[in-house]
């Protein structure tokens, strides 16, 4: 019988986990009295030897025996050891729970996907569901003491009502080496396409959804199957098991109270009873133990699976689904709050406390704001300042860039001053700064400059901001010297806004 204690650590209160201790069955005293009855037994014979049959020159031969041992604990890693396999042992017992299979995804299915209410159509659903079960059954019995025990043969199967005489003729008759849990399976699949071709099963995607759901409960045996069948390897089990043995066995000589070598030599404080011995013991076994206990959760320990209640459960709660639910619906109604907006259930006097507290619309909800009002003030952008939009590399570098802006090739009427274009006779500017400039280029220059003096001569200014591209009255000359001169190919058919320009810095 599985023990359970969930409701009384509901609640946490003082001394709550402490009445828990007190407890006998699924307890740790149970698993371990024995072995604990023993450890101190051999410890009191030890001790006893040590202090009344043993002469002083052979005292002094055991207290290096001893020393030795007691160093030799330290050498042992208990603590990883143990640690990590009752990790994997914790998982893999959880991963079996989840393994067992259960017939509510497909009860459900097949309550909804196989129609028929007279005779044929209820004996089609149950012989279906009853495939199922039947599966688990046979599955449950090769993995579970108890349930082997409950059906020790196939002949109390067939008593159970889980099969037929004629089905069990037909298992027996199947010869195979291996576990035929899954036969019952393959006898579901072959019903439901036969419902198919009957009509039973009205299209097939029902009979995808049917498929679907028997496969994924024949997985969940064969995933049983196979934790059954494939174990966690025996050397890490021994391991474990030397690791503690031979560390308590190195304790019982090593952690007893020993007489100073030397006369007059301070020795340790005498405790008959050596209370961190044990209670190291209690940890370190009592672990070893609650791996033993859920390395194989399919026995008849406390706290194993209770199988033979389960395959109990799902019988009657899958047969009930499928035949007397079928299609048994209660009245479709209007809900009690059917004029009400918003929906309130009652509350009672225990629980009317609970009203109270205000619903969580999140953890900045209550966040109290700056107490500047000037500070909550939304800031609207002055339309008279205009934004500078700098380039990111432009903050980390001051020169100019001299790279050329594909929007600005072509443009008829006004050039990139960067570009020098063809003479007229096909001769190319030059590209080194102490040569003549192009006049046509020069003016093209002053020509954009001047425009955009006047541009920004109308716009009303800031006091104390300057104005974007404001110049200075040398700033065409300084211009004309600085800005480096690019060479340009001739126009091809390609062309970007007019004309094509390949530029490249000199």
């Amino acid at each position: 019988m599985t023990v359970s204690y969930t409701l009384k650590v509901a609640n946490s209160r003082f001394g709550g986990f402490s009445k828990l201790l007190f407890r006998w069955k699924g307890s740790i005293y149970k698993l371990l009295y024995k072995e604990f009855i023993v450890f101190v037994v051999l410890y009191a014979v030890l001790s006893l030897i040590y202090r009344r049959l043993l002469t002083e020159e052979q005292k002094r031969l055991y207290t290096k025996v001893a020393q030795y041992c007691n160093r030799s604990t330290d050498l042992i890693p208990m603590s990883f050891v143990l640690g990590f396999y009752v990790t994997l042992i914790v998982n893999r017992w959880w991963a079996q729970y989840t393994s067992i299979p259960l017939p509510d995804q497909l009860m459900c299915v097949i309550s909804s996907n196989v129609h028929g209410k007279d005779e044929r159509g209820r004996i089609l659903r149950r012989t279906l569901i009853r495939y199922a079960n039947l599966s688990a059954v046979l599955i449950l019995r090769s993995v579970s003491t108890r349930v082997l025990k409950r059906f020790p043969t196939m002949d109390h199967v067939v008593e159970a009502g889980f099969m037929t005489q004629d089905e069990r003729k037909k298992f027996e008759s199947l010869h195979s080496d291996f576990n035929k849990y899954w036969i019952p399976c393959v006898w579901f699949t072959n019903l439901a396409a036969q419902a198919r071709r009957d009509g039973s099963i009205r299209d097939d995607v029902a009979l995808r959804l049917l498929m679907d759901e028997l496969n994924l409960y024949r997985a969940k045996c064969s995933m049983l199957f196979h934790y059954d069948w494939i174990s966690i390897p025996l050397v890490y089990t021994q391991v474990v098991t030397i690791a503690v043995y031979s560390f308590f066995a190195f304790c019982l000589i090593g952690r007893q109270f020993l007489e100073p070598l030397e006369p007059g030599q301070e020795g340790d404080l005498d405790m008959y009873i050596p209370l961190s011995t044990l209670l190291q013991f209690f940890f370190y076994a009592g672990w070893l133990k609650v791996a033993e206990q859920i390395i194989n959760p399919f026995g008849e320990d406390d706290d194993d699976f209770e199988t033979n209640k389960l395959i109990d459960r799902n019988l009657q709660v899958s047969l009930l689904s499928v035949d007397d639910m079928y299609q048994n619906l209660p009245p479709a109604v209007k809900d009690k709050y059917w004029n009400e907006s918003t929906a309130q259930p009652p509350y009672t006097m225990a629980t009317a406390a609970e009203t109270l507290k205000p619903s969580f619309l999140g953890s900045t909800f209550d966040m109290r704001m700056c107490e500047d009002t000037e500070q909550s003030q939304p800031a609207e952008a002055s339309p008279s300042v205009p934004r500078i939009h700098t380039p990111l590399l432009s903050r980390f570098f001051t020169a100019a860039s001299p790279a050329i802006s594909i929007k600005n090739f072509g443009r008829g009427s006004r050039g990139h001053p960067h570009l020098r274009r063809p003479r007229a006779d096909g001769s190319f500017p030059s590209p080194y700064p102490n040569r003549t400039e192009d006049p046509e280029s020069v003016a093209r220059i002053e020509e954009e400059e001047t425009e955009d003096e006047e541009s920004r001569a109308s716009e009303p200014t800031v006091p104390g901001v300057c104005p974007l591209g404001t110049r200075t009255p040398e700033t065409s000359e300084t211009r004309r010297k600085e800005l480096p001169l690019i060479q340009v190919k001739a126009p091809s058919s390609d062309s970007i806004g007019g004309d094509r320009l390949e530029a490249w810095e000199p």
